[in-house]
């Protein structure tokens, strides 16, 4: 018998907005803390504040006043502004319709293999660019073990069969079989067991690499 969910992951909380408000801001004082070696200890006393409302207020469990919030700035030498900052900034989403796919080609793509960009969002607050593929490979599709690039990297086996070689160890993968790796070791598709074969290649790296 499967375990019932005691949550509703998508229920609206009450007064949502107001505790996403006090968990960024909770979130950018650890940061800017932690960022200049400062203990939770360290930073109570420089500001007056009890080590316990300090962590209510790092952990997003109580909305701290603007007087309090200026203390914790000039403690920590940042402008008050910067705790709104991941609160204000945009967060987006990409939906690309079957078929819709941008295609493209990656640094070291080799003959007929088909990549098809499937979504791209640059600067966000994760710190983290995270590319989905979908690779088709053919009959006239060459063979190729070395791809090497920074980032992880996952597959995700959809159509057909390919030993695919990451490093030293060669992976045979069939619909359904996932590859995680370091991208970072010569990898990829080494024998075209099964025609055509498709998957998908989920890449992320971080920004400014």
């Amino acid at each position: 018998m499967a375990a019932k969910l005691t949550q509703d992951p998508h229920r609206t909380r009450d007064g949502e907005r107001e505790k996403v408000l006090e968990v960024a801001i909770g979130r950018q004082v650890r940061s800017f803390r932690r960022q200049k070696e400062i203990t939770g200890a360290e930073l109570a006393q420089r500001t007056g504040l009890s080590v316990g409302m300090l962590s209510k207020i790092e952990n997003g469990n109580t909305s701290a006043s603007l007087n309090t919030l200026q203390t914790l700035a000039d403690a920590l030498s940042v402008p008050i502004t910067s705790f709104f900052r991941t609160f204000e900034e945009r967060r987006e989403a990409v939906h690309t319709k079957s078929g819709e796919g941008v295609e493209t080609e990656r640094a070291g793509t080799r003959a007929n293999h088909q990549y098809n960009l499937l979504g791209h969002i640059g600067s966000n607050a994760s710190g983290v660019i995270v590319e989905p593929y979908l690779i088709t490979l053919t009959d006239r599709s060459d063979v190729f073990d070395a791809f090497q690039h920074g980032g992880i990297e996952t597959i995700y086996m959809l159509e057909g069969k390919v030993d695919y070689r990451h490093g030293d160890t060669v992976y045979s993968l069939t619909p359904g079989d996932t590859l995680f790796f370091d991208a970072d070791a010569p990898h990829g598709p080494e024998k075209l067991v099964d025609l055509p074969a498709r998957y998908l290649s989920i890449i992320s790296y971080p920004q400014g690499s």
